[in-house]
């Protein structure tokens, strides 16, 4: 018999194949359930797509660094090559904002990385979209607001065509609404550690743009526009080659959303990339899951739900 336990998982822990023999993992706050030895493993494989896409072998924030408490508020997708070695990852942070005088958590899309000798094997697609496409499910299809910093034309586009009324794109036509602007001053007041930029970076609101962003722990990341990979659309290589000051290290502040429209298109884009009824199958579990799961609980009367209902036992009980 299915009791709410039943549809009570608090994370998120998916694995789906991709092309290749490859397996995508995601691991939604792995800080808070995995056994340390685990956690040990898993920074481990990090650090070794690190060592080998990076010319300095080495990263001075985030989880790849090994700071542990990053770990409670990560979602870290990896990929595994056929012989099970990590070859790429990206880590994705959730961020506590507030948003019309109601909490919100803010997926940021994080830090790519890519072992070079896999690169051309299309996994950007797979690294960025997967994770929120599942997380979107979990969010009973809920508008999931996203976030990316970047100087990288290939992701400044790739984050503009897969997500919803995002800003800044290199539409021009796109203008700024409350709701980017209000995220944007709180993510740039209080998590400027999540994507590794210092206090002395200033924030220029209307163009959304983080000047001077490479001196808090991403100082390996900064790029020259010659090296940043580009996008197969000219025009976002162009946006960012005359917004950006590559030589002071500028980034983009991207905010958009998840919606069933993105969550569509991106599972029809991602068909060769990943196994088609995997996919399917993961995101009908994990929205069934969302939506059936609250109303099993109501019916499970001996399952406190906090101020919407307590427990017998304090009925039974109650305060004097």
């Amino acid at each position: 018999m299915l009791s709410p336990a039943t549809f009570a998982r608090p994370w998120l822990d998916e694995t789906v194949s991709a092309r290749g023999g490859a397996r995508v993992r995601i691991m939604e706050r792995p800080g808070r359930w995995m056994p340390p030895a685990a956690l040990d493993a898993l920074v481990a494989d990090l650090q070794r797509v690190v060592r080998v896409a990076t010319p300095a072998g080495s990263l001075d924030y985030g989880v790849a660094s090994g700071d542990r408490d990053r770990l409670d508020s990560a979602v870290v997708t990896i990929v595994y090559d056929r012989a099970g070695a990590p070859v790429a990852f990206n880590a994705l942070t959730l961020i506590p904002c507030e948003l019309r005088g109601r909490p919100v958590d803010v997926l940021h899309l994080g830090l790519v990385m890519v072992d070079p000798a896999h690169r051309a094997g299309g996994l950007s697609g797979v690294l960025y979209g997967l994770t929120a496409f599942l997380l979107f499910a979990r969010n009973r299809l809920r508008p999931l607001w996203v976030s990316s910093v970047t100087q990288v034309p290939a992701v400044f586009g790739m984050v503009g065509e897969a997500f919803d009324s995002v800003y800044p794109t290199s539409d021009p036509s796109r203008r700024q609404s409350y709701d980017h602007l209000h995220l944007a001053r709180q993510i740039m007041a209080r998590h400027r550690h999540v994507f590794g930029v210092g206090d002395e970076a200033e924030y220029d609101e209307a163009r959304a743009i983080i000047r001077n962003a490479y001196t808090g722990g991403s100082d390996n990341l900064r790029k020259s526009f010659d090296d940043a990979p580009k996008h197969r659309h000219d025009i976002h290589n162009e946006t960012c080659r005359a917004a950006l000051d590559y030589d002071r290290g500028d980034d983009f502040l991207q905010l958009g959303q998840v919606t069933l429209r993105a969550a569509r298109t991106y599972f029809t884009r991602s068909a060769s990339d990943l196994s088609p009824v995997a996919l399917a199958l993961r995101f009908s579990l994990l929205a069934l899951e969302a939506l059936v799961a609250p109303v099993i609980q109501w019916f499970a009367a001996d399952t406190p739900m906090g101020d919407l209902r307590p427990s017998l036992r304090s009925l039974e009980h109650p305060a004097r």
